[in-house]
């Protein structure tokens, strides 16, 4: 282990037992076949199960709609980008040389995906309870605001509080391709809504972009429907 990792474990208050998944959630897919997209994947679902349960316990009088609109605001890329940043994660990130060439270290995305495969890593680690903690500290700076922006709201976010307020679950999202070179990757994305068997695609430069184009596919399809 080197010290950068051993640093940021301190950082992050977490000594791994194995150091092997904090290798792992630092190492983007244009550096090692041994990447972090899983753990980012895994992260991503406790993150948000984290920040909903201090949402439920802060902001007890908001309802549904309005807490999925301040979570959303919570989880979304700029944020998770600056929290990664005051970790010191692009000091420690793995990168391919070309990623490294075209300023991945300091890219938003790559940092905010980071940060959920350090969070999944922990959860991997020493169990959900480690990774709450560890949530829970990173946010201890960050306001939780009720009164978040609600004008342009993020795509992904709409679709959700239409799909809520009509009482229908929210949406599924997958990578359905990987396109292009390793330090320039475009990601197929598809969103479905089982229960109106629907199925939209978006293409992005990150997964998240991916997932917001699908989106809008979809709130448009929907929009249509019901004009």
């Amino acid at each position: 282990m080197n010290a950068g990792l051993a640093a940021l474990q301190q950082r992050l208050k977490h000594q791994f037992g194995d150091v092997n998944l904090l290798m792992r959630a630092v190492t983007h897919r244009s550096f090692s076949t041994d990447h972090n997209e899983r753990l980012e994947f895994l992260g991503d679902a406790v993150l948000g199960a984290v920040v909903a349960d201090m949402l439920y316990q802060r902001l007890q009088n908001l309802p549904e709609g309005d807490l999925s609109r301040v979570r959303a605001n919570l989880v979304k890329q700029d944020t998770l980008h600056q929290l990664s940043v005051s970790l010191g994660l692009p000091e420690v990130i793995r990168l391919g040389e070309g990623e490294m060439r075209s300023g991945g270290q300091k890219r938003p995305s790559i940092l905010a995906d980071v940060l959920e495969a350090v969070i999944g890593a922990v959860y991997l680690d020493a169990g959900f309870a480690a990774a709450q903690a560890l949530v829970q500290r990173l946010y201890q700076a960050v306001e939780f605001n009720p009164a978040m922006d609600a004008i342009g709201k993020d795509p992904k976010t709409e679709l959700q509080e239409w799909l809520q307020g009509r009482k229908l679950k929210v949406p599924a999202y997958r990578v359905v391709a990987t396109l292009g070179a390793a330090h320039k990757q475009t990601f197929d994305v598809e969103c479905e809504i089982p229960e109106l068997q629907l199925f939209e695609r978006g293409i992005g430069g990150s997964r998240r972009a991916g997932e917001q184009a699908a989106a809008t596919a979809m709130l448009h399809t929907l929009k249509s429907r019901v004009n």
